[in-house]
């Protein structure tokens, strides 16, 4: 199954003009957006990839931008979804720990659920999905839970997860004991806020009883491989050798026993494959693509 109208060897032979637009739409109450972009003579119809970034970040950071640049000569679509962390309208700019955290791991699901929606309403054709970090984690929790609307999906770095690593990190971070945290969460409501508390990347920002309880709580398919054990849908995952944020990907995905999984290493690459090592996750993800 093809799912762009230009063949690889006419596109990687002529870049065509990027045709993008903003899109927007409602959510729980909040405004979405995202960055969408045709290659020429293409629609919705031919096909999208979808993007989603990783933690705290944006659809405006260099991997996602530089990716959405080089997939469009390949003739993709693609959309790279800013994910709203509880913010209407969120600007493409990293999350300002300023704000309290009043979002979750599932909310981000939610949300790209959300824009699957938008696109069968826009009558979109085959439908391929890439997430980066905790957003790959987050592609393949949603992939497993809707594999219906997903052809195919490219987890690039995604997210490993160990319960106890994650609470001894927490300890290490901040000098505190996020059980205790965890504790006094459950016995408060969603929205009420542990005030001067940290999570994530955001030190004494606060946060919602529901968000502390969703980032730090005991929930195995945060760990990528552990989804990908059950998953049916055609997945590749791009590891780069030099990643020290998920250091013990290919470890983990050795033990993943799949024939619709596939793993591959980009050397010398970090978390973030920049310049030359973003072409290289371009040509794995076009060529699995096309496959398809």
């Amino acid at each position: 199954m093809r799912l762009f109208a230009t063949t690889l060897l006419t596109t990687a032979l002529i870049s065509a003009p990027v045709l993008a637009e903003t899109v927007e739409i409602e959510h729980n109450g909040l405004t979405l957006n995202a960055q969408l972009e045709f290659a020429e003579g293409s629609s919705l119809a031919d096909g999208v990839l979808v993007l989603t970034h990783g933690t705290l970040a944006h659809s405006g950071m260099e991997l996602i931008v530089a990716l959405q640049e080089m997939l469009v000569d390949y003739g993709v679509n693609t959309l790279a979804v800013n994910l709203s962390y509880g913010i209407d309208n969120r600007a493409q700019q990293m999350y300002d720990c300023a704000v309290p955290a009043r979002h979750t791991m599932q909310d981000a699901v939610a949300e790209i659920s959300a824009w699957q929606d938008w696109l069968d309403s826009q009558g979109a054709g085959p439908r391929y999905l890439m997430g980066h970090s905790r957003g790959g984690n987050q592609t393949a929790q949603y992939t497993l839970s809707d594999p219906d609307r997903v052809d195919a999906q490219i987890l690039l770095a995604p997210a490993t997860w160990d319960l106890d690593d994650t609470l001894s990190g927490y300890q290490k971070r901040y000098g505190k004991d996020v059980g205790e945290l965890l504790n006094q969460a459950k016995s408060m409501s969603a929205e009420a806020l542990l005030e001067g508390e940290s999570i994530l990347y955001c030190e004494g920002s606060g946060a919602s009883a529901a968000s502390l309880l969703s980032y730090y709580g005991d929930f195995p398919n945060y760990d990528t491989p552990t989804v990908l054990q059950q998953t049916q849908t055609p997945t590749l995952v791009i590891a780069g050798t030099l990643d020290d944020v998920v250091a013990d990907l290919p470890e983990k995905m050795a033990e993943v026993n799949r024939d619709n999984v596939e793993l591959v290493e980009v050397e010398d690459a970090d978390h973030f494959f920049r310049d030359l090592f973003t072409d290289e996750v371009v040509d794995y993800a076009v060529e699995f693509i096309e496959a398809q």
